[in-house]
């Protein structure tokens, strides 16, 4: 299975994250992504998948990859490789929805436990924190 994961920051320094609706980690925070179509690219299921959690729109372009994650046992479903994306954007408002029951800013320097390994993804980011 092939997922892509979206790791959006704001320009205050804030990282974007979905509560999941639904199993595996039901409740737990994770980067908004999902599966991917068999009728599109790795990206556009990563813009796809970012809208239809959050309702925030970005281009293609405009993702940077921050890697691909394959680990064995990374996701309880079964074998799940992602292509994770990071993105910067003007603070703007995000929208529950499709399977996500929440959407939140945090501040990068007080991030919740996160589902899967989407803690080491946004490690992997070197996001910066905004320095106040």
């Amino acid at each position: 299975m092939l997922t892509a994961d979206c790791a959006v920051v704001n320009r205050r320094g804030e990282l974007l994250l979905v509560r999941r609706g639904g199993e595996p980690f039901k409740g737990c925070w994770a980067l908004p992504g999902g599966f991917m179509e068999m009728d599109e690219t790795i990206e556009h299921c990563a813009v796809r998948e970012l809208e239809e959690e959050t309702g925030i729109r970005v281009d293609e372009g405009d993702l940077r990859l921050i890697g691909v994650y394959s680990a064995p046992g990374r996701d309880p479903r079964g074998r799940t490789v992602t292509a994770a994306y990071a993105v910067t954007i003007d603070t703007c408002t995000a929208v529950a929805g499709d399977d996500a029951a929440e959407v939140r800013w945090w501040p990068l320097g007080e991030l919740p436990p996160m589902a899967f390994d989407h803690a080491q993804i946004v490690g992997d980011a070197h996001f910066q924190p905004k320095m106040q």
